[in-house]
């Protein structure tokens, strides 16, 4: 990647770093992000066939010390502040896809909200709509 990224190329960015954080990407997750990317507005110029080097620059730059520290920096510095709710929303339906948050994305998601200022309200209105939008029948 040269420069700096794109708003659609940070978004994915961050919604890897939250399926990736504990460690275990489920399918769950990876078609959660290839169902945003296709279907959500802020990704309606974005050009699906660049998903995989995107998530390999991602991974890169995870890997490197303090990497997601560093991909939420970027995040936070790349996405408009009038998105960072948006982004905060993406973040939390990947976490939930497979409706199970593990403690390492709640941690993540607790940083990210602090580093986007998230007010506390308008995350648990979202926390709340993603697990509504993720609950089934048993």
């Amino acid at each position: 990647m040269s420069g700096q990224p794109s708003i659609q190329e940070a978004l994915i960015y961050l919604m890897v770093v939250i399926s990736a954080v504990d460690r275990d990407m489920t399918d769950s997750e990876l078609a959660r992000i290839g169902d945003i990317i296709r279907t959500l507005p802020v990704f309606r110029s974005f050009d699906e066939s660049h998903v995989v080097d995107v998530a390999r620059q991602c991974q890169q730059m995870l890997q490197q010390e303090n990497g997601p520290e560093r991909v939420l920096d970027l995040v936070r510095d790349t996405v408009p502040v009038g998105m960072h709710d948006t982004a905060y929303a993406l973040a939390v339906e990947v976490a939930a896809a497979d409706l199970h948050v593990e403690p390492e994305e709640e941690r993540m998601l607790q940083i990210l909200r602090s580093r986007l200022q998230i007010e506390p309200l308008v995350a648990a209105a979202i926390g709340r709509a993603a697990r509504a939008r993720h609950r089934h029948f048993s």
